[in-house]
């Protein structure tokens, strides 16, 4: 009977196998994925919508995706910490920031 409790230990050992040699592992998860802040953008309200300021406002707030909300624009309400969404004006002016 021991034998038999020895030979399945082993074979339930071999299930858990490495991957095979050459073979890429799944990175790890991250444990601090960078998240917005907008407070260090807030200072581009005003500021017409553009690509430039896409840009300034990413690399300011640390957000990874950003997301430009015209006036009524439907918006879906998950919650992503590396995102930033700017509202704007009708004319296209940015009115306010905030990370979600």
């Amino acid at each position: 009977m021991r034998g038999l409790a020895v030979s399945l230990l082993f074979a339930a050992a071999g299930c858990a196998s490495a991957p095979p040699a050459g073979a890429e592992a799944s990175p790890a998860p991250e444990s601090a994925a960078p998240e917005c802040d907008a407070a260090r953008a807030q200072h581009l309200i005003g500021r017409q919508q553009s690509e430039q300021v896409a840009g300034e406002a990413l690399r300011l707030s640390g957000a990874r995706a950003l997301r430009w909300l015209p006036p009524g624009t439907m918006v879906t309400m998950d919650y992503r910490a590396d995102r930033l969404n700017i509202d704007l004006d009708a004319a296209g002016k940015i009115t306010s920031l905030r990370c979600g």
